[in-house]
C-alpha cells in the first residue's frame, strides 16, 4: 500500500556531466511513495541523463540520490533491482528469445543460484504479458515484431519485475495512440492498486497533463519548475521553455490543462521558399 509520507527517491544538488560537458546541474527534488511523477523538457534539457542517474546506469559527479532512505551507491545491482524496474527510451538487441522468455527476465532479482523460473514465475509473466496487451505475440521472437510490440514486451518485463518504483524513458514514444493511452493508463493502475512509484520521462506535454500527480520541467540541466500539472502547465512557462508558440487552457475531457501548438508566424513575403533553402 501506498506510504504517502514515504520518499521513495530523494536528489539533492545532484550534477552529471560528461567530458567537457556540465548536463545536470544541481537538482534538487523528492517523488512520494506512490505518486505519478513525469519528467519534461525541451531537447538536451537532460531528461534522460536523469533518469539513467536514478536507475543507477550513470556515474554522478556530484550530489545524492537516495532510494528509499537508503543511498543509491551502497546497493548490489541485485539489490537494486528488486527496489527499481527501469525501462530505457530505445531497446537495444534483446538476442534470440521470444516476448515471453524476455519478460521472464524479470524475475531475475527473485531467482535462486540455479536460476530456474517456478510456476508463481511464470504465472506473472503471463500476467505481465496479458497487461500490455502482447499475449498473442508471446511466443514470437522479441526480433520479429514491431518497434513498438517490442517496448510494450520491455514494459512488461518490467512490471514482472514487481519493484515499488518503475522508471521509464519515453515509453509511448514509439506507440500508436491506443497503445499509448493503454500503458499510461496501466502505470496509473500500477499507482492506484498497487502504490507503485511511476517516473517517467515524456515529451508530450498533454498526456503528461492527463495521468501526472506532479511534473518536474527540466531546462538547460536545472530544475525550471516542479508541482502539479496546473503549477507546471502553462502558457507562460512553457513558452519560456521550449520558445514555441502555444496556447493553455482546460481540457474538455477533465479537470487538467490542454496545451494547443499555434502556428508560427509567417515569414515575409520577400523570403520566398526558394530564397529559405538556397
Amino acid at each position: 500500500m501506498t506510504r504517502p509520507d514515504h520518499t521513495a527517491i530523494a536528489v539533492k544538488r545532484l550534477r552529471c556531466a560528461y567530458p567537457r560537458v556540465s548536463v545536470l546541474k544541481g537538482l534538487d527534488f523528492e517523488v512520494k511513495s506512490g505518486e505519478f511523477f513525469i519528467i519534461l523538457g525541451p531537447n538536451g534539457s537532460g531528461k534522460t541523463t536523469l533518469i539513467r542517474s536514478l536507475a543507477g546506469l550513470l556515474p554522478i559527479s556530484g550530489g545524492a540520490i537516495r532510494i528509499n532512505q537508503r543511498s543509491l551507491n551502497t546497493y548490489s545491482r541485485r539489490e537494486l533491482a528488486r527496489q527499481l524496474a527501469y525501462v530505457a527510451q530505445t531497446c537495444g538487441d534483446d538476442g534470440p528469445f521470444t516476448i515471453r522468455e524476455l519478460v521472464l527476465m524479470g524475475r531475475s532479482p527473485y531467482l535462486g543460484m540455479l536460476g530456474v523460473e517456478g510456476d508463481t514465475d511464470v504465472a506473472i509473466a503471463n500476467q505481465a504479458i496479458e497487461y500490455t496487451d502482447l499475449s498473442h505475440l508471446a511466443d514470437r521472437r522479441i526480433d520479429s515484431v514491431s518497434g513498438g510490440e517490442r517496448q510494450r514486451a520491455h514494459i512488461s518485463r518490467a512490471i514482472c519485475q514487481q519493484t515499488g518504483l518503475i522508471l521509464l524513458d519515453e515509453p509511448t514514444a514509439a506507440l500508436d495512440l491506443a497503445h499509448q493511452i493503454r500503458i499510461m493508463g496501466l502505470m496509473d493502475t500500477l499507482k492506484k492498486a498497487r502504490g507503485t512509484t511511476v517516473i517517467m520521462v515524456s515529451h508530450d506535454l498533454n498526456l503528461a497533463a492527463m495521468y501526472a500527480d506532479r511534473l518536474l520541467l527540466l531546462v538547460d540541466g536545472r530544475v525550471a519548475v516542479c508541482g502539479t500539472p496546473q503549477q507546471v502547465i502553462n502558457a507562460e512557462t512553457l513558452v519560456k521553455a521550449y520558445g514555441a508558440h502555444l496556447l493553455v487552457d482546460r481540457s474538455p475531457a477533465g479537470n487538467w490543462p490542454r496545451v494547443n501548438l499555434v502556428k508560427a508566424p509567417q515569414k515575409a513575403a520577400a523570403d520566398s521558399p526558394n530564397d529559405v533553402f538556397k
